[in-house]
């Protein structure tokens, strides 16, 4: 099974790189956790927004698996805790499906991502950097996987 983490959004400062390669590093061979970056359509003075969002959409959706099971990250989503993560996660690997998360750009999803997503997933109300998301997804997933073995990690 593999995790797939679907940004909007390329040319991330190196803190964003670290930041989420010290998470994705840390996940075991049989979980591997990938980054696909997005291109951001152009905003110029007199951008469409609707249609631009709806292009990187599709791109994004296009990144993910036919078969995989899709995760938007939403504000409007089901907030989890990280026993909540680790159950899914354990019940994701049971079924042996991919998973994609998806993470939209400054204006968002598009409605074909959220309308192909089994679960929306909210990380908090706040409005949140999009480079910060990155790596809190990460270390929430590293820190779920450690929750399902016992690891002392989640415990520090």
């Amino acid at each position: 099974m593999r995790l797939r983490l679907i940004c909007v959004g390329q040319k991330m400062p190196a803190w964003v790189s670290h930041g989420y390669q010290e998470y994705a590093r840390r996940m075991p061979p049989e979980l591997p956790l990938e980054i696909t970056e997005i291109a951001l359509a152009h905003r110029g003075k007199n951008a469409d927004i609707p249609r631009l969002v709806q292009r990187e959409g599709d791109a994004a959706l296009a990144a993910c698996g036919r078969a995989d099971r899709i995760v938007a990250l939403e504000v409007k989503g089901r907030p989890w805790s990280t026993e909540d993560l680790a159950e899914q996660l354990e019940r994701w690997q049971q079924d042996g499906q991919d998973v994609s998360f998806m993470v939209g750009g400054p204006d968002g999803l598009s409605e074909a991502c959220r309308n192909r997503a089994a679960q929306q997933w909210s990380l908090s109300p706040l409005t949140l950097p999009h480079p910060l998301v990155r790596i809190l997804i990460a270390e929430q997933l590293y820190r779920a996987w450690t929750v399902t073995r016992n690891h002392p990690y989640h415990r520090a």
